[in-house]
């Protein structure tokens, strides 16, 4: 097991490098608008988005757009082993800080999304997807899913493309990932 957390951390080493790289060339505004495109179907649904830090492709306009028809709430960490909870987001809501830089509603209703846009740290052309090692979004898709129909779309630079990446029988698989050169689809 140490051999595969050790090419994982390989791989995310990478995978950050990557992502640096193509989060300086600046191309978030193509990608936000193939998001768009891609979540114009889902409108109306409750969509979950993400309160990006670092070097993260930027999704704020896109669910603030998405925010006129539906609800959107993001991620909020409440534990170690824990799957994510989700609350309420509108683009004027107050925000606290919270776990890993990342910020959350201040309040808001708990709400169950329907659609996740999915912060990674790579992706391959099949769907899989490396996060940040916490397992969190693994947790709670399996546990969406189990539920109901849930769509996980990653939301990425092209230049986090890798190939092989090291995923286990746990990791679940992306039904799409939108970048600003393409949208992958798969199933």
């Amino acid at each position: 097991m140490n051999d595969l957390k050790d090419v994982k951390a390989a791989a995310r080493k990478a995978g950050f490098d990557r992502r640096k790289l193509a989060h300086e060339a600046a191309h978030g505004e193509l990608a936000a608008a193939r998001l768009l495109e891609y979540l114009e179907p889902h409108a109306g649904q409750t969509i979950s988005g993400y309160m990006p830090i670092r070097t993260e492709i930027d999704p704020l306009a896109v669910m603030a757009k998405m925010a006129q028809s539906g609800f959107v709430v993001v991620p909020v960490i409440e534990g170690a082993g824990l799957p994510l909870k989700f609350r309420q987001w509108t683009p004027e809501c107050e925000m606290l800080a919270g776990p890993f830089g990342a910020r959350v509603p201040a309040d808001g209703a708990w709400l169950e999304p329907e659609v996740l846009i999915v912060p990674l740290v790579a992706f391959d052309r099949s769907g899989g997807r490396l996060g940040y090692g916490g397992g969190f979004y693994d947790r709670t898709l399996q546990m969406l899913r189990e539920r109901r129909p849930t769509v996980a779309v990653g939301f990425a630079y092209a230049g986090q493309e890798a190939d092989g990446l090291p995923l286990e029988p746990t990791d679940q698989p992306l039904d799409a990932i939108v970048t600003e050169r393409e949208t992958l689809v798969f199933g």
